[in-house]
């Protein structure tokens, strides 16, 4: 399949995202949701950041905390030689196996582009944590247009474990919090952009815990609110590229031959890559066909080495003409784009377009 990376990858660095406070560094700009609103590219990106680590004996932790009747950004020092803590993982702190602190903190910052690579990435976040599921970060949008309404998905994450919630926005500007749409443990969630036999419908990733593995389920509902019809769609395949783990990549694309979508599946080695399955157009909750390997996957030195490496993970795609925009995120750290066709895509997973 041909796949084309842009010269200009990766578009978006840490050095092109301001801290939200002096005492912060950016440590990740990436894992970005994507959609045109008038005439641009606009996204919504997930900005990770972490306080500057200036004491060799402790580990700053962010989150929001409760003060009065409001949560407020707080610092939490973690001594580095507390008794079964482990510190191996730069993403978490883990206490006898179980996570109890994230080493950082994300928000959604907007960035706007008139030719879909040079970027101009807002100064200040633009949505920021605010309520107790959200105490730990936001993290992984995606962006649906129904109508002229944009909904936003999003993992809202706290010490409860990761939820799903929902923003809506018509112009970028003003954006109104929809709640948690999803207990935790659940993420990846991507909305359809349009009612399918009377129905919204959503692919999601529950998380389980003492048994079962994660993969991508659908849901339907009549008012984006509550969810339900739960079944499975897709399920890992053992000695695969997404042999352990998968999930929901960019919303689902309508063409004649059903819905393509694209997910992320993750291998023993914790390699992310990117793979795509096309479903039924009036049951999504059918897949016709699904990748059998990569139609993206890290190699590229800006994939490989980062903050967290081997790792494409895209959230957001542009399609014109069926050719694919794919924006993702590269390492956990940056952002890239590659292109390829909706018709190379198919026919890797031998679909005649």
């Amino acid at each position: 399949m041909n796949v084309f990376r842009y010269h200009e990858n990766p578009l978006i660095k840490v050095e092109d995202v301001k801290p939200t406070r002096e005492d912060f560094i950016v440590i990740g700009a990436f894992n970005a949701g994507v959609t045109k609103f008038n005439g641009q590219t606009v996204m919504l990106i997930r900005v990770a950041e972490m306080p500057k680590q200036d004491d060799a004996e402790y580990v700053k932790v962010p989150l929001m905390d409760e003060e009065g009747s409001h949560l407020k950004l707080v610092i939490k020092k973690v001594r580095k030689d507390l008794p079964g803590y482990d510190f191996s993982d730069p993403r978490v702190i883990k206490y006898k196996g179980q996570t109890v602190y994230l080493t950082s903190i994300s928000h959604l910052r907007l960035a706007k582009s008139s030719d879909g690579i040079h970027f101009q990435v807002e100064e200040k976040p633009t949505v920021f944590p605010e309520t107790k599921m959200e105490s730990w970060g936001i993290e992984d949008c995606r962006i649906t247009q129904i109508e002229d309404t944009y909904y936003i998905t999003y993992s809202a994450v706290s010490s409860k474990g990761v939820g799903v919630g929902l923003l809506a926005t018509e112009n970028f500007r003003f954006y109104t919090r929809k709640g948690i749409i999803l207990a935790p443990e659940n993420k990846d969630v991507v909305i359809f952009p349009e009612k399918i036999n009377g129905n919204y419908f959503m692919m999601h990733r529950p998380v389980p815990g003492c048994i079962g593995t994660k993969e991508i389920w659908t849901a339907t509902s009549q008012d984006l609110i509550r969810w339900g019809d739960h079944c499975i769609l897709m399920e890992c395949r053992e000695g695969s590229f997404d042999s352990q783990k998968i999930g929901a990549g960019s919303v689902p694309i309508k063409t004649p031959e059903g819905w393509l979508t694209f997910y992320h599946g993750v291998d023993e080695n914790e390699r992310y890559c990117m793979g795509a399955a096309l479903l039924d157009l009036n049951n999504p909750s059918r897949v016709i066909a699904r990748s059998s390997r990569p139609i993206l996957e890290p190699v590229e030195s800006y994939e490989v080495k980062g903050f967290f490496g081997n790792v494409v993970f895209s959230c957001g795609t542009i399609v014109e003409d069926r050719k694919v925009k794919m924006y993702y995120g590269a390492a956990d750290e940056r952002i890239a784009c590659a292109e390829f066709s909706v018709s190379d895509v198919l026919e890797s997973m031998a679909v005649t377009p």
